[in-house]
């Protein structure tokens, strides 16, 4: 199982409008509005890599109002 914490900036005002949607992805457990430097962090579970790293990059960057994220894969079990 990969474990990964997906940091998302959102444009201004947006976070809210956009959790719901990033909760309904496919491989998201959990998503957070949050103060500091990113919007939304979203935590996410998958078989493998790829899937983990295609939520990330198609699911969730794909999202309008959505202008950066960063993806940390979990390295403990």
């Amino acid at each position: 199982m990969v474990h990964a914490f997906v940091m998302i900036e959102t444009g201004p005002g947006e976070s809210e409008g956009l959790l719901e949607t990033v909760r309904a992805l496919d491989s998201v457990v959990e998503a957070h509005v949050v103060a500091g430097g990113y919007d939304i962090v979203a935590e996410a579970d998958a078989a493998e890599v790829y899937e983990v790293l295609s939520t990330a990059s198609t699911g969730i960057r794909n999202l309008e109002s959505v202008m950066d994220t960063k993806t940390y894969i979990a390295m403990d079990e």
